[in-house]
C-alpha cells in the first residue's frame, strides 16, 4: 500500500487540483465546459505489433513514446485526460477554460507535434 503523501501525488497526476479539493470536501465533481477541443490517438496496428514484442518491450515502447507526448502536453498547455494501452487523449479549453479558438489552437499544435514525434520515433530493442 502507498502512504498518504504518495496517494496524493498520484491523485495530482491524474486529476485537476480543483476536482481533488472538491472530493476532499465530500463534494461531487461534475463540471460542464461549453467549448472544448479533444485530441484522441490510437496506434494503428498496435495489437499485431505488440504480439511480436515481449510485454517489457511493449511497456518500454509505450512509456518512451508517451513520455515524449507528456512533454508536448506541458509545452502546448493542453490537459492530458487519459492513457489506456495505446490510446492517448488530451483536451484544450478544459479544465483550464480559455476562449474556443485558443483551446482548439493548442490541441491542433499538440496534434501536429505528436505526428512529428511519431514520425521520428524509433524504438530500439
Amino acid at each position: 500500500l502507498v502512504n498518504r503523501k504518495e496517494h496524493e501525488q498520484l491523485l495530482y497526476k491524474m486529476m485537476p487540483r480543483k476536482a481533488i479539493a472538491q472530493l476532499k470536501k465530500g463534494q461531487s465533481v461534475v463540471e460542464k465546459y461549453d467549448n472544448v477541443s479533444v485530441y484522441f490517438s490510437d496506434i494503428i496496428g498496435f495489437t499485431s505489433m505488440a504480439g511480436e514484442m515481449t510485454p517489457i518491450q511493449v511497456m518500454a515502447m509505450l512509456n518512451d513514446l508517451y513520455t515524449q507526448f507528456d512533454e508536448l502536453v506541458d509545452k502546448y498547455k493542453v490537459y492530458k485526460v487519459e492513457t489506456i494501452g495505446d490510446a492517448y487523449m488530451v483536451l484544450g479549453g478544459a479544465p483550464n477554460v480559455c476562449p474556443p479558438p485558443e483551446g482548439a489552437e493548442k490541441v491542433a499544435m499538440f496534434a501536429l507535434a505528436a505526428i512529428n514525434t511519431v514520425r521520428n520515433f524509433r524504438k530500439e530493442d
